[in-house]
């Protein structure tokens, strides 16, 4: 990610009037659940009414969530390159074989599961 970017995030990202990171945190991942909302809507409208998918849109509410998840990283004190470096150690785990199987996804080895005998 461009220094560019992220400097720009940094300068648009509402942070004053929070007196915790956690509040900053909490605006942050509500634009990303927010963002998020607004691309599956996009492809509902698509798959649901048989419309043409707006690619520019698409592209615009992407580049949104895309503004939001680098506030959270920024907030949270967490690089992309290390998000990026723990999704690829998770799937490593979850797919062995370096190819998706339905097995494996079911199977979900990188998940520790409660023990069965247990309540949760």
């Amino acid at each position: 990610m461009s220094k560019e970017y992220k400097e720009m995030v940094t300068s648009l990202f509402k942070t004053e009037g929070f007196d915790l990171k956690l509040n900053a945190a909490v605006h942050a991942a509500m634009g990303v659940a927010g963002e998020a909302g607004e691309v599956l809507d996009l492809i509902k409208k698509s798959w649901a009414y048989n419309k043409d998918l707006d690619y520019e849109l698409i592209i615009e509410e992407l580049g949104d969530l895309e503004f939001y998840l680098e506030a959270l990283r920024q907030t949270l004190c967490i690089s992309r390159k290390d998000v990026l470096a723990a999704n690829i150690s998770k799937l490593g785990r979850r797919y062995s074989n370096g190819t998706y199987s339905d097995a494996q996804a079911i199977a979900r080895e990188d998940v520790q599961r409660p023990n069965e005998d247990s309540i949760l």
